[in-house]
């Protein structure tokens, strides 16, 4: 399992440069494998990879390796794999034709689904349901999700992990009721329902398999795996049991699903980060757990009823390296927190929203936070090489910032 980490962040042992990145959920650094065969394909297989010179027929057996190497990491197959710019145009890539479809997905999903589905519904375009999710749980439970399927009903799409809480949402069981309600409707004469899940923050964390999912889309997001900045869509079946609109029209790349010169290097990374995945998983997710749980005990330890753990709820399973926490505080708001850490990196949420200021999250007021609460929370997501030494550092660290803003004992400036 490697164990490296961003440049300068881990590892250093200079204390004033000394940095610990806790925001893996935002980003993973590039394994240096991935690197290795980025820098390998821009060099040997620079070429066309529709053309049938050397180069060329290279770049596309590794194109072919790393669609091989994304659809066993899945579950899925080769040829229901279609390569995006990332995981926003995956996320927007399934589209559907036809008189005012209707979609059903839920209150705490990512931009990249929601910002679309509301671009549509302001347009006329489509009609959208947002189901709330549960106060209890932090889940879009499934009773709530059928209760909002129509007749016009074309999708539903739930995100498989959330990415502030990391609170893993019941999609199997949604999947089953689907297609329960889908033998119904063509029965009916309705049209079926096809299930889209954002697998992004999943991937690299836990198993993920798209035949036990049920789903018939699935986004991949290189970039939260150790892999590139490129994405990928799981689609069953397609082009014959499932449907895709193609959003772009060009030179017939992946059979005219999504045209354009194959970004041969980016490939390769992608695929070599989803080989690794697909090696090391269940360590991967071992090591996460165990950080991440000692976190949360030192953190309690440190600051006992203070501290609100927001991503733990009764019953709901979340994913191994996610710990959404705030301490208690009328001065303690998430951001003025940070800036008051000298090592910590991390974030208050989700990197996109990095621009709200001191407002609470819309996912944790969603999950029943209260909003006092919520204004002091902080998101950290430890990788891959994170260590206990790395937490008792974060932890100090995070007791003088405290100390800081409250001009308690500790508050004064070390030299």
């Amino acid at each position: 399992m490697d164990a490296t980490g961003p440049p300068g962040v881990g590892g250093d042992p200079s204390p004033p440069h000394r940095r610990v990145y806790m925001d893996y959920n935002a980003t993973t650094p590039p394994d240096p494998e991935v690197v290795q065969a980025v820098t390998e394909a821009l060099q040997g297989a620079w070429g066309n990879p529709s053309s049938t010179y050397p180069a060329g027929r290279r770049a596309k057996d590794i194109i072919g390796t790393a669609r091989e190497n994304l659809a066993r990491m899945v579950g899925g197959k080769p040829r229901d794999i279609v390569f995006t710019s990332g995981g926003t145009e995956a996320c927007s890539l399934q589209r559907e034709a036809g008189t005012l479809p209707h979609f059903v997905t839920c209150s705490v999903e990512h931009d990249s689904v929601r910002l679309p589905l509301e671009h549509l519904a302001r347009e006329r375009a489509a009609e959208v349901t947002f189901v709330p999710v549960s106060k209890v749980s932090a889940r879009a439970e499934a009773d709530d999700v059928l209760a909002a399927v129509r007749p016009a009903t074309c999708l539903v799409t739930i995100m498989l992990a959330n990415n502030e809480t990391g609170v893993i949402m019941p999609v199997p069981e949604i999947s089953r009721r689907v297609a329960a309600l889908n033998a119904q409707r063509v029965a009916a004469g309705l049209p079926a329902i096809l299930l889209h899940t954002d697998a992004a923050q999943a991937l690299g964390k836990q198993r993920v398999d798209v035949g036990e999912l049920g789903v018939d889309f699935l986004t991949i997001v290189g970039h939260k795996f150790y892999g590139p900045r490129i994405g990928a869509l799981y689609v069953r079946g397609l082009g014959d049991l499932t449907p895709l609109y193609p959003m772009l029209f060009g030179g017939g790349q992946e059979r005219n699903f999504r045209p354009g010169t194959e970004n041969t290097p980016m490939i390769a990374g992608l695929g070599k980060a989803a080989e690794l995945v697909t090696k090391n998983c269940a360590a991967y997710e071992a090591h996460m757990r165990d950080v991440r749980d000692y976190l949360e005990e030192r953190l309690q330890a440190e600051f006992g009823p203070r501290i609100h753990l927001n991503s733990r709820f009764p019953g709901t399973e979340r994913l191994p390296n996610t710990c959404n926490f705030s301490i208690r505080g009328p001065q303690l708001q998430g951001r003025l927190v940070l800036e008051q850490c000298r090592m910590l990196l991390a974030s208050v949420g989700a990197a996109c929203h990095s621009d709200q200021g001191d407002r609470p999250s819309p996912v944790l007021l969603s999950c029943g936070i209260p909003a006092d609460v919520a204004r002091n929370a902080l998101r950290l997501s430890v990788g891959r090489g994170t260590t206990r030494a790395d937490v008792d550092l974060v932890v100090q660290d995070l007791k003088q910032a405290v100390a800081q803003l409250e001009g308690g004992p500790g508050a004064q400036d070390t030299p």
